[in-house]
Order: structure tokens, then C-alpha cells, then sequence
């Protein structure tokens, strides 16, 4: 009988984990400061819900503009207490500015100072005992991989950083003529007769099979999968736990029978879905003209002093279905910065000014574009637009390249706010593997949080 496995949780387990405890602690810390002292600011109670609900709303969204649930960062004792330091911090602020829906401000200031301070201790005291305890070795979700030795490697680099609980223990060579042994650093190979020893010694909870062609894996291999399978052990494809960690999908690994990873979301195709996402785009364009209205006389002066030449640029764009169309952004380079010919733009460009810096990092040269939304050349959210020369190099050296034009482009995306800045046909390959999730699982909840992500990359100034 099988050694029965370690308890583990996954990704979408522990952020919903994390949320909920989260107000619950931060609930229980104030219910019991207004229960053991004289502390009368907030108080839960079935009269006032409605505070209890604004305040839960606050943390929610501020606790995912400052990358709380951020697994990475979570896991790290540095990085989320100053996240928990800022989430508290502008959570009270837009708490204490909403007095309509929460409690008028209390005649002892001093309460507002405990108010804070009890959500700071709930949450460190939450936070610090999910590191210590769930983050732990014994949480861990122990992986085997089933593979051929050329796919070890790019799977290995890609689930690396995705998940800090999810510890590939080692793999199995799938192919009959494997030759010399292969090492790959961090993983060891055990060979295909070892495989339900190694799940019964080490805990083994799932067995990742990557494989090109199905046709590699040896007859005694595939024995042994259909065996573990009848009884119930997990066995996962590599693309599809790959698309679900990374959040992109894999096509570096898509071959002849690409349609089964395309089941492009019907969003795509649903009118409601479609109505409301121009109508947002409208909304969205409008706020943004007048806010670059408003920025516009401190863009003139910053232009004057630090970036001198023409304040606005355009350059032509590719837009939904290959039409061309020009982009407006304020100027963030020296003039004349493309005289030899289109180049890569890259990190610290030496042909970006020191107020394009500021423009950039801030995402404040981006503002001219909702101009370009509300003429419908593109969306709030989608895949950023890329020039024609660009488009035409890429398309021939990366497979469906040209897939992530059957939308709209955006100004900001799925792309944007999990890479940085693309400088390279490897970084192009990367953009395009989220662009493609975004196509094909877009949806109102994936836009809200792309618009919250492009907020922590303002804030944070990530902005390139």
C-alpha cells in the first residue's frame, strides 16, 4: 500500500488562505480591542456591517495593489511587512476619507492610532506564522517528472520561480535510448524501475509527464503511469501545469496539434462581455484625457528643462487583425533616436532622456494613448502593440506570433504587468506566452486584475 502523502496546498488554495485570514485576524484584533478597552471607533455589530464590509473591501484591494498575495513576496519576512506597513497605511487613509459608508471620526484621536496599529499586529502576526508554518518543508508539493531529457531543463526554469511550495525532487528519462546520463543542477535522475519506490520514500504527491511525442516514453513507463493512474495518483500533462503556475501558455512546446491549446475564451465572442468592455474603454479614455489635461502644464515644464524637442511622438503600430495604426505617447527619447533605422528598445536605453526616465518608470507617457482608445484603435487592456518591422522579424522566428492580434492591443496587459521590458526574440517569446493566457482566458475578473497589477507597477514605479 502507498505511503500516504504530505499535506500541501496549492497556489489558488493559499492566496484564497491568505485573504481570508487576513480579515479574519485583522476582524478579531479590533473585536477585541473594542471589547477590552474603552475603544469605540469601530465596532462589529449587526447595525454597523456595512463598516465591517468597506474595510474588508480596502484591504482586499490595497493588499493586491501592494502584492501581498504575491506568493513569492509572501513567503518572504522583509518584503511582506512593508507591504502589510503600506496595505495598513492606505487602507486607514481612504477609511478615514469615506465617512459616509464608515465611522465618523472619533473626538480621541487616539483611537485612530489603535485602529492602525491593530491592523499592523493582525496581520504581521498572521503573516509571520504563515512563513513559519505553511511555507514550511512539510507543505511542500513533491514532484516527479516523466520526460524526455530535452524538456527537463525549460520546465525546471519556468516552475522555478512560480511557486516557492512546489519542489521538483528529481526525473525520470522517458526515452529508450537516453545515452550518457544528463545532470541537471538541483534534481536528480532515478531510473524508470524506481519510480513507486521513489513515490512511497519521498512523498512523491504528483508525476509531471513531459513529452514531446508520446511515442518515446518506453512500453514498461507507460505500464507504470496507467497503473498509478487506476489507483487514483495524480498525473498531470506538462503544458497544462505549466499554463496554470506560470500563467502563460507554452508555445515553445505547441506542435502540430496546436488547436488543443487554443480554446480561446467566449469572451472573445460574447456581446455582453464585448459592450461593456468598450464601454469601460470609454470611461477609462475620458478620466485619462482630462487627468492629462490637468498633468499637462508639469509634463510641458519637465519636457522644457529635461527632454527638450517635440512633446508628443507617434509611430506606427500594429493593431487588431494586422491593421496599422499610429500610437501617440509623449516623447521619452532624444530626437532623431531611430535616424539608422528601427532598433530594440532596452533596459536603460542610453537613447532615454532623464525626464523620460521619470515618464516611463511612471507610465505618465502613456497617457496621450487614450486618445488612441477612444478612437478604438486600442483597448484599456490587451496586448501592447508592436511596430510592423518588429511584427514581421518575430512572426518568422516565434510560432503564432501573430495570434495575439485577433483582439484589440491594449495599454497595459497580462504581459506588462508580470515581465519587465522585452529587448530580445527570447523576452518576445515570453510576452507572447502571456498575452496568449490573456486571449485565452479573458474574462471581467482577469481584466480587474490587470488594472490592479498596473496599479502596484505605478506605485512601485516598474513602469519601463
Amino acid at each position: 500500500m502507498a505511503r500516504k502523502q504530505d499535506i500541501h496546498f496549492n497556489i489558488s488554495e493559499r492566496k484564497i488562505l491568505l485573504r481570508i485570514l487576513d480579515l479574519l485576524f485583522i476582524m478579531l484584533s479590533l473585536y477585541g480591542l473594542s471589547e477590552l478597552f474603552e475603544f469605540d471607533y469601530f465596532t462589529i455589530t449587526k447595525e454597523n456591517w456595512t463598516w465591517v464590509l468597506v474595510l474588508a473591501l480596502y484591504i482586499t484591494i490595497f493588499g493586491t495593489v501592494f502584492e501581498l498575495y504575491d506568493l513569492q513576496k509572501a513567503s518572504k519576512t522583509e518584503s511582506v511587512l512593508a507591504n502589510i506597513v503600506l496595505t495598513a497605511s492606505v487602507t486607514v487613509l481612504f477609511y478615514l476619507l469615506t465617512p459616509f459608508f464608515t465611522p465618523f471620526l472619533p473626538e480621541n484621536r487616539l483611537q485612530i492610532f489603535f485602529f492602525y496599529l491593530a491592523i499592523i499586529v493582525a496581520l504581521i502576526v498572521w503573516r509571520l506564522a504563515y512563513i513559519n508554518f505553511i511555507t514550511s518543508p512539510r507543505f511542500y508539493k513533491k514532484v516527479l517528472i516523466v520526460g524526455e531529457i530535452s524538456n527537463i531543463q525549460p520546465i525546471m526554469d519556468a516552475f522555478k520561480d512560480s511557486d516557492p511550495n512546489y519542489k521538483i525532487l528529481g526525473f525520470i528519462n522517458c526515452e529508450a535510448q537516453s545515452g550518457h546520463p544528463v545532470k541537471i543542477k538541483g534534481i536528480e535522475e532515478f531510473q524508470p524501475n524506481q519510480i513507486h519506490d521513489i513515490i512511497f520514500n519521498e512523498r512523491i504527491s504528483e508525476i509531471v509527464v513531459a513529452s514531446y511525442n508520446s511515442e518515446t516514453i518506453t512500453p514498461e513507463i507507460y505500464h507504470d503511469l496507467i497503473t498509478l493512474l487506476e489507483r487514483g495518483f495524480p498525473i498531470k500533462e506538462y503544458t497544462q501545469v505549466y499554463e496554470d503556475m506560470t500563467h502563460r501558455v507554452p508555445v515553445q512546446f505547441v506542435g502540430k496539434d496546436f488547436y488543443k491549446y487554443f480554446p480561446f475564451s467566449r469572451s472573445n465572442q460574447n456581446k455582453l462581455y464585448l459592450f461593456f468592455h468598450r464601454f469601460s474603454d470609454l470611461v477609462f479614455s475620458l478620466i485619462g484625457i482630462v487627468l492629462g489635461i490637468l498633468l499637462l502644464p508639469f509634463i510641458l515644464l519637465g519636457n522644457l528643462i529635461a527632454n527638450r524637442g517635440p512633446l508628443f511622438y507617434m509611430q506606427e503600430r500594429v493593431g487588431k487583425n494586422g491593421a496599422v495604426f499610429n500610437i501617440i505617447k509623449f516623447r521619452t527619447m532624444i530626437k532623431d533616436a531611430e535616424k539608422n533605422g528601427a532598433v530594440w528598445a532596452s533596459k536603460n536605453d542610453i537613447r532615454v532622456t532623464f525626464f523620460g526616465k521619470f515618464l516611463r518608470r511612471s507610465r505618465l507617457d502613456e497617457i496621450p494613448q487614450f486618445i488612441n482608445i477612444l478612437r478604438g484603435d486600442m483597448s484599456l487592456i490587451g496586448p501592447r502593440p508592436e511596430r510592423p518591422y518588429f511584427v514581421k522579424e518575430l512572426s518568422q522566428v516565434i510560432p503564432f506570433y501573430e495570434t495575439r492580434h485577433i483582439v484589440k492591443p491594449g495599454l497595459t496587459g497580462w504581459a506588462q504587468v508580470k515581465v519587465r521590458y522585452g529587448s530580445t526574440v527570447d523576452d518576445s517569446l515570453l510576452k507572447l506566452q502571456y498575452d496568449l493566457y490573456y486571449i485565452k482566458h479573458r474574462s471581467f475578473f482577469l481584466d480587474a486584475n490587470i488594472i490592479i497589477k498596473t496599479l502596484s507597477t505605478m506605485v512601485f514605479f516598474r513602469g519601463q
